[in-house]
């Protein structure tokens, strides 16, 4: 395992974007996709092969949710035939992801490929970051260690970092536990400047642990040596047997300055979707098997921040919190898609997605679809409001008590109006990021002075559900 021990040792950059690749002795450079590649190899192949040759000796009675093997093979499912989607729509999602400067998009239906986009020259087997995507993954490999008596969340973080991993007092430090690095309330302060640092100058105690919800990157990575002290494996290591081996996934973690960003293909980061969907279990085999644990990583972990579990954002909470900001915003993480969604969000919109109600997991890989933000952006809701118009609807089916609430026109310039606005109702118009910015009784909606760009706009009716539309300002 010396090629996995070896993954410790520091990166040497020569110029921006290129290292000294591992498995040539005359030092030429090498790109970081391919030194990650090189990487893979080592630590995959020879637990794939087993898995390759034994996959269906092991095989329990079959499951509700398909699982491919390893390897390329996958079964598809037509959304057009199988699933009613509309042709139409499905290529308006298409170009809108394209627009987005996407490199990769996956929906699987039952765990059935129903679509798989790639744009430029990206491919199948491309590999790409996850950012902070990854950090679900993290939280998982916590949970494994956990059910396997490695660690505990509630042992003290030093007992595996050791004391001064921070530069608060040793009983303040003591305080601080694997959970609060999971839940992301360390009481570290965030505002000191670097959020990545993980020196213990740039660690000082600001709250009580378990009293401040901070989206903090540093707690966060020094989960990877938490992990690395408590098992003796690397993150790597650990991944690739716990995980990648039996999944049939391939990854790799590689240090780029402070962080520890995952690597992989998008076939990859759907296989993991997938495995989560499963509640932990993979085609009969149990990977998480900790229900209780795998429960708490999905569901709200504080009451801060009630849209966060255990390094994964929930939707449906009515209330979320948002990294490097101290207030709460009224109203789902993503309002215009499934109350049950939870997900992998990280920066420049990568993401994983998982809606068990609908049994979808949807991947997308790729630059920044707008803002550059760490987690949530726009892009989320504008992506849901469009998965959400695929299903052809029915000319037989009746019409539900919400469904002529239709913003017209749309998009628009200057106003637009309620469509079927009912009596005693308001709306509040907000952006993509949940800031409100205006608000009315009346079906008119003046928009003078919005930037143009996408908004959502809420109708609150009297008594029934509110009602959200995604509503395009020119």
């Amino acid at each position: 395992m010396s090629f996995i021990r070896s993954l410790q040792v520091s990166v040497p950059v020569l110029r921006p974007g290129h290292f000294y690749c591992a498995d040539n002795s005359s030092h030429k450079q090498c790109t970081l996709v391919q030194m990650v590649s090189w990487y893979m190899k080592q630590i995959h192949i020879l637990p794939l092969l087993l898995l390759t040759a034994c996959f269906g000796l092991n095989r329990m009675e079959s499951q509700t949710l398909y699982f491919p093997p390893a390897g390329p093979a996958w079964e598809a499912i037509d959304p057009v035939a199988e699933l009613n989607w509309c042709q139409e729509n499905l290529d308006t999602l298409q170009a809108y992801l394209q627009e987005r400067d996407s490199k990769a998009f996956i929906i699987l239906k039952g765990g059935k490929i129903a679509v798989e986009w790639y744009y430029d020259s990206f491919t199948q087997d491309s590999l790409w970051y996850w950012a902070s995507a990854g950090k679900s993954l993290t939280a998982t490999l916590v949970g494994i260690a956990q059910q396997e008596g490695y660690l505990d969340l509630d042992d003290p973080t030093s007992d595996y970092l050791g004391t001064q991993w921070t530069d608060c007092y040793q009983d303040d430090e003591e305080k601080i536990t694997i959970r609060h690095q999971l839940t992301m309330t360390s009481g570290l302060d965030d505002g000191l400047g670097d959020v990545d640092c993980t020196d213990p100058q740039c660690l000082e105690c600001l709250a009580e642990p378990g009293t401040r919800w901070a989206y903090h990157n540093a707690p966060y990575t020094l989960l990877d040596q938490v992990i690395a002290g408590a098992t003796g494996s690397t993150i790597n290591g650990y991944f690739a047997t716990r995980i990648g081996s039996k999944i049939g996934a391939l990854g790799l973690y590689v240090k780029l300055g402070y962080n520890n960003v995952f690597f992989s293909r998008p076939r990859d980061m759907a296989r993991f979707g997938l495995l989560i969907q499963g509640k932990g279990t993979w085609d009969g085999t149990p990977v998480l098997s900790d229900t209780n644990y795998y429960n708490l990583m999905v569901n709200t972990s504080q009451e801060m921040n009630k849209s966060y579990g255990y390094l994964w954002w929930l939707n449906g909470k009515g209330q979320h919190m948002l990294p490097g900001l101290q207030f709460t915003f009224n109203q789902n993480l993503i309002p215009t898609a499934p109350d049950d969604l939870f997900a992998g969000l990280g920066k420049n919109d990568q993401k994983v997605y998982v809606v068990p109600s609908q049994d979808l997991v949807v991947v997308r890989m790729g630059n920044s679809a707008g803002a550059t933000l760490p987690a949530l952006s726009g892009f989320d809701s504008q992506l849901w409001a469009l998965i959400g118009q695929l299903p052809c609807t029915s000319s037989t089916s009746d019409p539900g008590p919400n469904e002529g609430i239709q913003l017209v026109p749309n998009p628009a310039q200057g106003v637009t109006r309620v469509q079927a606005f009912p009596e005693g109702a308001n709306w509040i118009l907000r952006d993509l990021v949940g800031v409100p910015v205006a608000r009315g009784l009346s079906a008119e909606v003046p928009l003078t002075g919005l930037v143009a760009g996408s908004y959502l706009l809420t109708v609150y009716p009297e008594a029934a559900q509110p009602v959200t539309r995604l509503l395009q300002v020119n």
